[in-house]
């Protein structure tokens, strides 16, 4: 779990400088990756008691900033850009090195529990909803503002609009 931290450390925080400069300053990118500190925590906790103590750390947090993301669900090299109302379903899956911004949604439709699975090197934008029994390729680009509401199994897509297609080149 420890290398999972550093890696993602470093893509907060390219140099050790640049680390002590947001956490003096309390800048967004220090405050994102502290919960994502205490995300990686709760999910290598080696009991329930210590397991509660993130997951409450990182709820008290998540309120302040908006996000919520639940344990397990995302894959190793999560960047969240932007703070504010990132929520992601206990029950999605998110692959390796995917990327969030802002005001982002995945989750149920509210008609079943089925909730989107997204492989890696994904970038969400903006306002971006991923909702229902979807899956997403490798590489898909989903717009500022589309939602999703089928599967893409072309790798390297990009999806925009309401709903969301592929965007042709």
């Amino acid at each position: 779990m420890n290398s999972i931290l550093q890696y993602e450390k470093r893509l907060y925080f390219p140099t050790r400088r640049d680390y002590w400069i947001s956490r003096i300053t309390l800048e967004d990118n220090y405050l994102i990756w502290k919960y994502q500190y205490y995300l990686r925590k709760e999910e290598s906790a080696g009991n329930k008691l210590t397991e509660y103590w993130y997951r409450r750390k990182k709820n008290i947090l998540g309120s302040r900033l908006g996000l919520q993301i639940y344990a397990g669900t995302c894959g190793k090299g999560l960047h969240i850009w932007h703070y504010g109302s990132i929520i992601i379903s206990g029950d999605a899956r998110i692959g390796e090195n995917c990327t969030f911004h802002g005001q982002a949604c995945i989750g149920s439709d509210g008609l079943s529990s089925a909730a989107p699975v997204i492989g890696s090197r994904v970038d969400i934008g903006v306002g971006a909803k991923i909702i229902g029994d979807v899956y997403l390729a490798d590489g898909i680009r989903v717009g500022a503002g589309a939602v999703v509401t089928r599967s893409c199994c072309q790798e390297g897509a990009v999806l925009t609009g309401i709903p969301a297609k592929t965007l042709e080149k």
